[in-house]
């Protein structure tokens, strides 16, 4: 069940005053208020869950951002953040009472500087649109979420986003070196640059991953990379889930650090090879990419040790690119699981959790039992050289019970993610979806300490509310709605 804090009726009541307030502020095509136009707002990627907002506001510049922030603080209004919207934690949610400041126009390239290998956009460039930006120089961006084509950096620096190469390569913070921000205040601020390493406090790595919970990202400075000399991917297929997965612990031991090492189920498997016709076997348990990059002899010798390793593990189908197609083959069902379960099931609930390496088989093993227990299929894509599972527990909304079970089921894995000595999220965030587990891997102290940081920022508790913290001290905002495909309840339970 998602509970977001209850509306102010009286900020309700002022929406045509309000909106009309913006348009003095913005282009008035800028302001959306009506009902109809607002709905393709009223939704992220968790799409089980929805809500209007009270407006939505969409700004062409960092002053105008930076008015409508001042605005708001005047007024008491909140404000919800919202990029591509792609978020699959509920980050981007509506709450009734609160203007869903988009993004979207801010979609400019700026600065492309191959010297210092950096590039800076505005927050709505597409993740993907960076790398084709530099491509015919021979450079890329290289996180790479599978939503890549359409999730914007801005969003990316929200949630701390991964990809499949994340890896070697790191997420969404390893790659960021600058932004410019605008504070809860309307401070126009710029935090890092195009240097590796700012002095003081690392501020940057505050933002990144912070949910839109501290203020509005305008600007971002990426690092960017040379392309590799060599790049080739192995197809692993296995009996066993479990002989998958201590191949993957094997690789790493080994002190082999793959460009990407990703791992689907069976489920998965026949999915994905159904939508993208991969060639992927469909008589094996677990499938395994492994990408080695580098100079070619490098890549020749690595790849012979990662076949050695997986021979030793019980591989049954074992196959390595010859060609760039190839390769680029083995990675496009992978990308595009996520689109190809949709297909097998009327709807989906993409978890995120992140393991101890040496875990998986367990948990595995566990979320083969939880499917049982809870009658629904589960579809498990993950990165697996991090440890990032991306469960995918299918059920139809149209079914009475099947969405309850389906979120008891998520939070059975994500407390065993914490069991086995792993966390909540890998790089979708906590939003709503995750919210009231914080509990279950944060002590009082450690809630505490991260209420007193946003606090810093946000000392009104304005800044995309009911997210991320299962309560908020010392704020009267926790009363709870139930948001649940367009149906809104009010149920008689406790304030704080």
């Amino acid at each position: 069940m998602i509970a977001m804090p209850d509306p102010d009726t009286q900020i309700l009541a002022r929406r045509d005053e309000i909106a009309a307030q913006l348009r003095m502020l913005l282009p008035a095509a800028s302001v959306i208020a009506e009902a109809e136009r607002m709905r393709a707002y009223e939704s992220d990627g968790l799409t089980a869950y929805r809500q209007m907002p009270l407006v939505v506001a969409l700004p062409e510049t960092t002053k105008q951002v930076a008015a409508v922030l001042r605005w708001a603080r005047r007024e008491g209004i909140k404000i919800v953040p919202r990029g591509a919207g792609t978020s699959l934690s509920g980050g981007a949610l509506p709450v009734a009472d609160a203007i869903v400041l988009g993004l979207g126009k801010f979609k400019a390239v700026l600065d492309i500087d191959y010297a210092n290998r950096t590039v800076t956009v505005q927050p709505g460039v597409t993740n993907l649109a960076i790398s084709k930006a530099v491509d015919a120089a021979g450079f890329y961006y290289a996180p790479d979420p599978s939503s890549q084509i359409a999730c914007t950096i801005g969003g990316n620096v929200a949630e701390n986003s991964g990809g499949v190469h994340c890896l070697k390569y790191g997420l969404t913070t390893n790659n960021v070196l600058g932004v410019e921000f605008v504070t809860p205040d309307g401070e126009i601020v710029r935090i890092g640059g195009k240097h590796l390493d700012a002095p003081g406090y690392d501020l940057l790595g505050l933002l990144t991953g912070s949910e839109g919970l501290l203020g509005i990202v305008t600007e971002v400075t990426v690092r960017i990379l040379q392309k590799p000399e060599t790049a080739r991917a192995l197809l692993l297929g296995f009996a066993t889930a479990e002989e998958g997965g201590d191949c993957v612990a094997a690789i790493i031991a080994a002190g082999i650090i793959p460009g990407g090492m990703e791992m689907m189920d069976r489920p998965a498997i026949h999915a994905a090879e159904a939508f993208v016709h991969a060639g992927y076997p469909l008589d094996v348990e677990a499938l395994l990419i492994v990408e080695l990059d580098g100079c070619a002899a490098e890549v020749d010798h690595l790849i012979e040790r990662v076949e050695a390793i997986a021979k030793s593990h019980g591989v049954v189908v074992s196959r390595v690119s010859t060609t760039e197609a190839e390769r680029m083959n083995f990675w496009a069902g992978r990308k595009a699981a996520f689109p190809a379960v949709g297909r097998i099931s009327p709807d989906y609930y993409c978890m995120d959790g992140t393991i101890p390496r040496a875990a998986l088989p367990r948990v595995l093993a566990a979320m083969r039992d939880m499917s049982t227990k809870y009658g629904l299929g589960v579809a498990n894509v993950f990165h697996a050289g991090d440890g990032n599972l991306h469960p995918l527990i299918l059920y139809d909304a149209n079914v009475p019970g099947e969405l309850d079970r389906a979120e008891a089921f998520g939070a059975d894995i994500l407390k065993l993610c914490v069991d086995v000595g792993g966390v909540l999220t890998g790089e979708h965030g906590v939003g709503v979806e995750k919210r009231d587990l914080m509990e279950y891997q944060f002590d009082a102290i450690d809630l505490e300490q991260q209420h007193r940081l946003k606090r810093a920022f946000d000392e009104d508790l304005r800044f995309n509310p009911g997210k991320v913290f299962p309560t908020l001290h010392r704020c009267a905002e926790e009363g709870r709605v139930h948001v649940h495909r367009g149906e809104t309840r009010f149920p008689d339970l406790p304030r704080f």
